[in-house]
């Protein structure tokens, strides 16, 4: 079924921002790598568009475009984002112009300035001479053969001050070859109503559908964006979780199911993998899950007792407003110890284990990973740890070798700055006990030179792992020094990436602990 707009019979496409937008939030920040593995779940989830950055405006967005040219993207087209040409500026000697066509994505994004205040106050030109930056930079992308999206900034604070002037810059940027305009509430300040109307007004005077990219800070970024559908706008832009500057972007994971459920869109999606898609970036983000996020949250479908557990036991709807498996969530009766069974199920018939509901396997699994949670272990982004386990406890999963000891030492040189960090590691592997030293850039990279180089005479194929990322959350930081961590790790072996996890209240065992899921994971792989 096509996925069509009530009032214009148009497709609605999804547009994910999290990569730009949505690192503009406080404490949200993704290495290269982090924003490849975005990128990809993304893709694999089947979002339509995914912007990537900035180009030139740090190496992290130049790295990130550069590897995303050599891959091959099944769902999405690439987005790089941009503004138009300066003021004055030709647009063929424009540097910034010209880094989004060096960024090789097939669509390109520009923001332009709608707001007459923002015109002469802060870019000091004239009102003719903005709509002439629109319709250059649109049309010189064009030309270029790039699919051009405009977006017209802070569209709906200027709507209500000078509608007339804000009209002529989305019209100048539609005749001059925009594929679409999105209308921005940047501020974040207004509500579904005049988001609504506005949209309709719009959509009138250019004749076609438009895209809504809304903020939350009036705490209806996904009404106003729901408003917009309902007017006839075809493309919804917003963040996985929200993120996005002062209280974020409209959330993607809460309006792809109100859209795709709710209001009857087919957007191509598996909402199914939903939840696992949102605690993904979170991982990934180093970021808290809220429990009470709508659809994905942990509480979003817990039911704690008395009158609406019976009437949940004997008929879900009458306190559940959909089925939690359409979004890959569970319900959760607390008093009962069948909770869990569902995903426990799916990421393994994911990873080809077939497994029976109700089974003692399932059930011994489900234990393990019960009680490996309240420790503190969270699989979300550590999918080969969560693998391992699953094949350890169905006993398809040896290990490679066995801890006999480690050590690390950390020595300063008096009279130099310089210090090195030296580990010792002896293992039983193969019948025979190795005993390796290396030194490395702190403990974790020192324990990791020390393992693979008592592993590689027996297993040559891991000289191609790398580990690409390690990420540190402190789980229950009220216990001080003394409080559990949590050591998230990303290895590569050119190919693929793969994460593990490692908890402990010793930072190295957790880290030890997500190096050797790592090679036993990919060990495990290998013919």
């Amino acid at each position: 079924m096509t996925s069509l707009s009530p009032s214009m019979s148009v497709p609605v496409t999804i547009y994910d921002t999290t990569l730009r937008d949505g690192t503009q939030g406080t404490g949200i920040s993704f290495s290269t790598l982090d924003k490849i593995r975005v990128a990809e779940k993304l893709d694999d989830f089947g979002v339509h568009y995914i912007e990537g950055g900035w180009p030139g405006s740090n190496p992290k967005d130049a790295a990130f475009f550069q590897e995303a040219a050599k891959r091959t993207w099944k769902n999405a087209k690439i987005t790089a984002f941009g503004m138009t040409r300066r003021g004055k500026v030709k647009v063929e000697d424009d540097a910034q112009v010209q880094m989004l066509l060096d960024a090789q994505t097939p669509a390109v994004t520009i923001v332009g300035k709608t707001w007459p205040l923002h015109v002469t106050e802060v870019f000091q030109v004239s009102l003719e001479e903005n709509l002439a930056m629109i319709a250059d930079t649109v049309a010189y992308l064009k030309k270029h053969g790039r699919e051009v999206l405009y977006d017209a900034e802070h569209f709906f604070d200027s709507f209500r001050e000078d509608p007339e002037y804000s009209l002529k810059t989305v019209k100048a940027a539609k005749d001059a070859g925009a594929d679409l305009v999105v209308l921005c509430e940047t501020n974040g300040g207004a509500l579904p109503e005049w988001v609504e109307e506005v949209t309709r007004k719009v959509i009138a005077h250019l004749g076609g559908p438009v895209g809504i990219h809304t903020h939350n800070d009036g705490g209806v970024g996904v009404a106003n964006a729901l408003a917009a559908v309902r007017a006839g706008a075809n493309q919804v832009q917003g963040t996985i979780n929200g993120y996005g500057e002062r209280v974020g972007n409209c959330n993607l994971i809460t309006v792809m199911p109100n859209l795709q459920l709710k209001m009857g869109f087919d957007l191509g999606l598996d909402l199914t993998r939903l939840r696992d898609l949102a605690f993904f970036v979170d991982e990934l983000a180093n970021v808290p899950h809220d429990i009470r996020a709508p659809y994905v949250g942990l509480a979003a479908f817990t039911h704690k007792g008395g009158l609406h557990v019976h009437a949940v036991q004997k008929l879900a709807r009458t306190y559940e407003h959909v089925d939690p498996s359409l979004v890959g969530n569970e319900r959760v009766i607390t008093i009962s110890d069948m909770s869990g069974q569902s995903n426990v199920l799916m990421k393994a018939e994911a990873m080809g284990v077939a497994l029976t509901k109700g089974s003692p396997e399932v059930q011994k699994i489900l234990a393990t990973v019960k009680h490996m949670e309240s420790e503190g272990f969270e699989f979300e982004a550590a999918e080969a740890s969560f693998e391992l386990l699953i094949r350890k406890q169905l006993g398809q999963q040896t290990r490679c070798f066995d801890l006999i000891e480690y050590h690390t030492t950390h020595r300063y040189h008096s009279g130099s700055s310089t210090e090195t960090t030296e580990a010792t590691v002896k293992i039983h592997v193969n019948g025979n006990d190795e005993y390796t030293v290396d030194e490395g850039d702190g403990p974790v990279n020192a324990l990791d030179k020390a393992l693979r180089k008592a592993l590689l005479p027996h297993f040559p194929a891991i000289a191609q792992v790398r580990l690409e990322d390690y990420k540190v959350r402190i789980i229950d930081s009220g216990s001080g020094t003394a409080a559990k961590t949590r050591v998230l790790v990303v290895s590569s072996d050119g190919t693929r990436t793969w994460g593990t996890v490692g908890v402990s209240t010793n930072v190295i065992d957790a880290s030890w602990q997500a190096l050797v899921d790592s090679l036993e994971h990919y060990l495990f792989k290998q013919p």
